[in-house]
């Protein structure tokens, strides 16, 4: 007769980064405001394709930036609120830490 062992199975935590499969912030509404940006700016290589007045171009082209900064901070904060929170809710010293390099690293890069 042969016996047999259990397997003693561990139940790792749930894995709190964003980027795995299913666990990413939903971005729709950021999508809009893109496609709103892409005209801006298939509208600006137009007004340079007629050679129109520069501040005219220059106002245009702020206009696309403003857009495009808008979306970097919506998803920026949803980023914060949703995966940074999350790492530090589950006191999870190492990925909140992780999470926090991350952050400074994103800032600063783009300022």
């Amino acid at each position: 007769m042969t016996t047999h062992k259990k397997k003693i199975v561990k139940k790792m935590p749930p894995k709190l980064h964003c980027h795995e499969e299913g666990q990413h912030p939903d971005h729709k509404k950021e999508k809009i405001k893109l496609n709103k940006a892409k005209g801006q700016i298939g509208a600006i290589i137009g007004m340079i394709d007629q050679r129109l007045y520069c501040p005219d171009i220059l106002i245009q082209v702020r206009a696309a930036k403003s857009a495009l900064y808008s979306v970097e901070q919506s998803i920026l904060k949803r980023h914060i609120d949703s995966c940074v929170s999350e790492a530090v809710k589950h006191k999870d010293e190492k990925l909140a830490s992780e999470k926090v390099e991350e952050l400074i690293k994103l800032i600063s890069r783009h300022q």
